[in-house]
């Protein structure tokens, strides 16, 4: 594994990009477009090995519990394994699929009673990633360039938004996360999702891998 760089040597970054390693890319790209998220993620081939959870999840922000419903009910009629079913909780509603490439997501909203009809709109698509150690994850980050937008002591943390991405990069304790989606914790091999970033290559303690985003492949059509 190649390790991050210390902050006074980084290069200063953001995130660009969020590209998903999928088995089959066409495939992928047929569900994601019934999905409606295929314009916030890229798609490239791999065969690398990954079991159990990944350690990220991809999680879509939107109005009210109708469009929680249609974007959940998309998601299942293309494929997607029922993680936990949509229903209300303290914080608003919510529901977790799991696409057919292994990718987790969740769409939730903090409304708990619909103003509105349904919509295909999203209103944040937020890359949650899993790591040991929040507060030292932060501060690998904001010495590469990243700048914390939203910061819970050692438990959460989330960074302003590069301008040449769709998707708000966040932290949360492993453990949490896996709970939260309700899956185990365990997991080896592959993340199977690289970060594109606006500066160099680098593996972060966690193993999630940023790319400079001119070295990724663009989605296929």
């Amino acid at each position: 594994m190649v390790m991050a760089t210390t902050a006074s040597t980084a290069a200063r970054t953001s995130l660009a990009s969020v590209t998903l390693e999928v088995a089959d890319p066409e495939a992928a790209g047929r569900f994601y477009s019934a999905f409606g998220v295929d314009s916030y993620i890229r798609l490239r081939a791999s065969a690398a090995h990954s079991t159990g959870f990944r350690g990220f999840t991809l999680a879509l922000t939107v109005s009210g519990p109708a469009t929680v419903d249609g974007f959940f009910n998309a998601a299942v009629d293309a494929g997607a394994t029922v993680l936990k079913p949509a229903a209300k909780s303290l914080w608003g509603y919510s529901g977790v699929v799991r696409a057919p490439d292994g990718t987790i997501w969740k769409i939730a909203t903090s409304a708990k009673k619909d103003t509105g009809p349904a919509t295909r709109e999203i209103d944040a698509v937020v890359l949650l990633i899993g790591v040991e150690d929040v507060k030292a994850t932060r501060q690998l980050y904001t010495g590469r360039g990243l700048t914390v937008a939203k910061s819970f002591g050692g438990k959460y943390a989330e960074f302003a938004p590069g301008k040449s991405s769709q998707v708000t990069l966040a932290l949360y304790k492993r453990r949490a996360l896996a709970k939260d989606l309700g899956v185990p914790v365990d997991g080896t091999g592959s993340h199977r999702i690289v970060l594109g970033g606006t500066a160099d290559d680098f593996t972060d303690p966690d193993g999630f891998a940023w790319e400079a985003a001119k070295s990724l492949a663009p989605t296929p059509s």
